[in-house]
């Protein structure tokens, strides 16, 4: 094919999806049927898994040790609400596209938009459930200008209530050096010198209440997004446009020339006709499919989005 197409040889590890750890894979039979609805009361207990607390721990010890140390920083945490009880299975970071400073943190919003969509494809009851942020000081509980964005954002919440996490530094050292974590109080968790203490806030509450904390083993979900979150990040804000304008739009963590990739998928109305676009590093490739065979564009050095576009106006004039 001439024009922006040619025919692409070598593109098997482009499309090819890596295993991901504990997601559940989709499939296109009859969908089971929907649990009853549930009754919600107060959150009486919220549950992280093993790899979700260590995830925390381990990226709160990162930025601590780098050079935005002094920064607030954060989460945001998606899982699942039981009756009286949130189980937190996966977490997206705040990135490092966050606007931050020593008594705020605004969270990437369009890359954790982007994280949900890829964890929600392997675990579709997930919600998101809260956020966690740190001080960089020692206050342990969320402070006043916290309680006024928070009290705004639970009606959106399932049960009408979130949870929300604090972190600082304030935690003794591990005694005799064991690394290991302590509960001195049910609702905190400390590891070295980091604490994380938890709360819930539900609609109409005029002070957040202590939450007891609870530890299950399970995965983090969004770990397999870490290889690739800077990659969501530089793109972040077009692919959402994307997604939002066209309505055949899938992402996926696939293996790339070198390593983990963000390919996006937009479907065509033809049956098996597609447009890829696979992002790897600082690479962005584009590839056309249609009836088993696989088409790479030679597109001039334009944004993600606008690269979809000159693909579809090519094969649009070419119909």
């Amino acid at each position: 094919m001439d024009g922006l197409l040619r025919r692409a040889k070598e593109v098997a590890t482009d499309l090819t999806r890596l295993p991901t750890t504990g997601g559940n894979s989709v499939s296109s039979g009859t969908p089971p049927a929907l649990p009853p609805p549930v009754t919600f009361e107060r959150v009486r207990r919220v549950v992280l898994t093993d790899e979700v607390s260590r995830t925390l721990f381990e990226e709160y010890a990162a930025h601590r040790g780098s050079d935005r140390g002094g920064e607030e920083t954060g989460w945001v945490l998606l899982g699942v609400r039981d009756v009286d009880e949130a189980t937190v299975l996966a977490t997206l970071p705040a990135g490092a596209e966050r606007d931050a400073g020593e008594a705020h943190v605004r969270f990437n919003s369009p890359a954790q938009t982007i994280g949900y969509r890829l964890v929600w494809k392997w675990e579709r009851r997930l919600k998101v459930l809260g956020v966690v942020h740190t001080h960089p000081g020692s206050l342990r509980h969320p402070s006043k200008g916290d309680f006024k964005g928070d009290r705004e954002w639970v009606p959106q919440l399932p049960g009408g209530e979130g949870i929300f996490g604090i972190g600082t530094g304030d935690a003794q050292q591990e005694r005799d050096g064991i690394p290991v974590a302590s509960n001195p109080k049910p609702h905190m968790q400390c590891l070295g010198p980091m604490r994380f203490s938890w709360y819930t806030l539900a609609v109409g509450d005029k002070r957040y209440r202590e939450a007891d904390l609870g530890l299950t083993i399970g995965p983090d979900l969004a770990k397999p997004l870490r290889p690739v979150w800077d990659v969501i990040e530089a793109h972040a804000a077009r692919l959402d446009r994307l997604a939002r304008q066209q309505a055949r739009v899938r992402f996926e963590i696939t293996q790339g020339r070198e390593g983990p990739a963000l390919t996006v998928t937009v479907g065509l109305a033809e049956s098996g006709q597609a447009v890829r676009v696979v992002l790897e590093g600082k690479d962005v490739r584009y590839y056309y499919e249609s009836g088993g065979e696989v088409f790479q564009a030679d597109l001039p050095d334009a944004a993600l989005d606008k690269g979809v576009y000159l693909l579809l106006a090519e094969l649009a004039a070419r119909g």
